[in-house]
């Protein structure tokens, strides 16, 4: 039997007809589409693109927040064998949709209505669009619009006219027919266009199998954007394998609407597993301290001894409980029993753990996360891989990696030439199996420097140790480079900076070849106001400034010798000058990727002339007049 998507689909639907596939708010309330009422619409659908003339081959642009219609979409789309093109509703930016629809000549695109405005705004530069489908019914259509219900309706009437034809349609699609061209983030003026193939999906399906067993009563809420390579393979496909269910965030009027309507959708439906990335698991934590914090200081001492009863014994996971640690387990149940316990019905009461989507980890974050019983599996991957790597699993997991390999693919570290390195010793991560993409997309140069001989080159730095598990120390791209020529992955640092100090909100350090590491910070602005109240600072004065300045040195300093953390981290790779700015690193300025990672080249970019101040004498110190202005601007 065939390998593709829509193969995989329709075994789904013999084996589990009657279970709830997709979970959406109708009137308020939850209600189940099973795998046959998906089924049912895909083929509606599918029958409907047939009869506009879409054949194998074409591409079609996907923009819509995550619903039950995205998934009908493109599943039609690749039964017939189209090109489904998914596009992140966080691209505002008119060019960069431009470009992504036009370079990869999508002939139709497939829109929800809170997005159209986007695509009529740039509707006369779309040479190769013939016909806007809009998913929803409060829009008066134009010229070249039509509906996603009329297309569906169209294709019910037509189903046993048509039927056969279908069939052979999808029956014809091949393992290695492109199913998505998924863009990557856009860190650069012209973002790569991946080819994934329909066996590039199931083979990670498969591989996804070897690192965590999902029964089919497993459910979780999507909370990832769909087009995220992750939240597709493992959100849609991995669950889609194995009969079981994903609900869908209630939409709200605005994307701040929507976001907050997360927290109200897990108590309502109870997720088993969540997926997550590291900026959404520190709103977790950030939410449930707050919540300790009002409950009184009482509350918030028992709650920072039982962590710390919680780190001892739990360890980095591979050893939890072992040897001493074993006398610990009662108090354990008893804090659990008493605070963890309360916590986890904050999130439904059902949810086992998260798995954490993104290359580099903060351990801090996933021991809090194991303490309060909701471990956060840490996994690694890249959209070129369709993205799973590695992750760490209930049955074996170590804080700290980014977990065990998957099967049926093959992994090596390799140095700069491209040898094969010992186990421990670090290099760029190299890896080959059938989840390994066809290429980009008109593309050859980029697609030859990053495929060898069906080795894909990953551009991320890391090491595998001996028990088998793997470490990602950062991209290569965004190493710190001292003068000498040595290397190193800053991440860490900022993380730990960001992590441990609260008048620190955002941080970005740089050396390319320099004599000195410099730090961008990104100060907690209501932090420091409710700490400039507490103490009766003025911020208005230049005493009060000069105090905020000092204290955001301090923070920094407590990694240097005689610090409190002085053995982190290398001496030489903390900053030696800080630029404070009055301006956070955001989607809407560009600094940070729809994944909500910094864009290194964009930030020195844009603040090119502070980067060059921070490597003069005056720059050096932080009680410098730029820094003035900008604790000025910010209150």
């Amino acid at each position: 039997m065939k390998k593709t998507i829509p193969y995989l689909f329709e075994d789904s639907v013999k084996k589990f007809p009657n279970n709830v596939f997709v979970w959406e708010k109708v009137n308020k309330k939850y209600e189940g589409l099973t795998y046959s009422d998906i089924h049912k619409s895909v083929y509606d659908f599918g029958i409907g693109l047939m009869d506009l003339g879409l054949q194998k081959g074409d591409r079609v642009a996907l923009l819509a927040e995550g619903r039950s219609e995205w998934l009908i979409s493109e599943l039609g789309c690749l039964y017939l064998g189209v090109i489904d093109v998914p596009l992140s509703v966080k691209l505002n930016e008119p060019n960069e949709l431009k470009f992504r629809i036009n370079h990869s000549e999508c002939s139709y695109i497939i829109t929800s209505e809170r997005q159209l405005s986007k695509i009529r705004s740039i509707r006369p530069e779309l040479k190769t669009i013939k016909t806007v489908i809009v998913i929803g019914e409060d829009t008066e259509l134009q010229e070249g619009e039509i509906s996603y219900s009329s297309v569906l309706t169209k294709g019910a009437t037509l189903k046993d006219e048509k039927i056969e034809e279908f069939n052979k349609q999808w029956e014809a699609v091949e393992n290695n027919d492109i199913a998505n061209i998924s863009y990557t983030s856009g860190t650069t003026a012209d973002p790569k266009g991946i080819m994934l193939s329909h066996r590039n999906y199931t083979a990670n399906v498969e591989q996804a199998g070897t690192l965590l067993e999902v029964p089919e009563w497993y459910l979780s809420l999507l909370i990832l954007p769909w087009d995220h390579s992750f939240a597709h393979t493992v959100g849609l496909y991995t669950l889609m394998k194995n009969g079981a269910s994903l609900a869908v965030v209630e939409l709200g009027k605005t994307l701040m609407e929507t976001l907050k309507n997360i927290p109200k959708n897990i108590k309502e439906i109870k997720p088993t597993f969540l997926l997550s990335v590291p900026a959404l698991a520190k709103n977790f934590r950030k939410n449930i301290e707050k919540g300790i914090s009002e409950k009184g200081p009482k509350v918030e001492k028992l709650f920072n001894k039982a962590l710390e009863t919680a780190y001892k014994y739990n360890g980095i996971g591979w050893d939890k409980g072992k040897g001493s640690r074993a006398l610990l387990k009662p108090l354990l149940w008893v804090y659990d029993k008493i605070l963890f316990s309360k916590i986890r019905e904050g999130f439904g009461g059902r949810l086992e753990f998260f798995i954490g989507g993104g290359a580099l980890l903060d351990i801090d974050l996933q021991r809090f996360f194991y303490a309060i019983g909701i471990p956060m599996y840490q996994g690694y991957g890249l959209s070129e891989a369709a993205p799973i790597i590695s992750s760490n699993a209930p049955h074996k997991h170590k804080m700290g990696s980014s977990g065990f390999l998957v099967k049926y693919m093959e992994l090596k570290i390799c140095d700069d030439d491209g040898n094969e390195l010992p186990i421990g010793e670090r290099g760029e991560i190299v890896i080959k199996g059938e989840n390994v993409m066809l290429g980009y997309w008109k593309n050859e140069k980029a697609t030859a420097e990053t495929l060898k001989d069906g080795w894909l080159y990953t551009g991320d730095m890391g090491y595998m140790d001996a028990d088998g598990f793997l470490y990602v120390m950062g991209r290569f791209k965004s190493l710190l480079i001292g003068n000498d020529g040595e290397k190193f992955s800053p991440e860490g640092i900022e993380e730990a900076i960001v992590e441990q100090s609260p008048f620190i909100d955002q941080c970005m350090l740089y050396n390319n070849q320099n004599a000195y590491t410099v730090g961008f910070v990104v100060p907690d602005k209501a932090y420091i106001k409710k700490w400039a109240k507490e103490n009766g600072i003025d911020l208005k004065t230049d005493d009060g400034k000069t105090k905020v300045l000092k204290q955001i040195q301090a923070e920094i300093d407590a990694y240097l010798l005689d610090g409190p953390y002085q053995d982190m981290f290398p001496q030489r790779w903390l900053p030696a000058a800080i630029a404070v700015l009055d301006e956070a690193f955001t989607e809407e300025n560009k600094l940070v990727n729809s994944t909500m990672k910094v864009v290194r080249g964009k930030v020195v970019e844009y603040h090119q002339d502070r980067l060059n101040f921070l490597y003069t004498p005056e720059g050096k110190n932080i009680l410098n007049t730029k820094n003035y202005t900008s604790i000025s601007k910010l209150f």
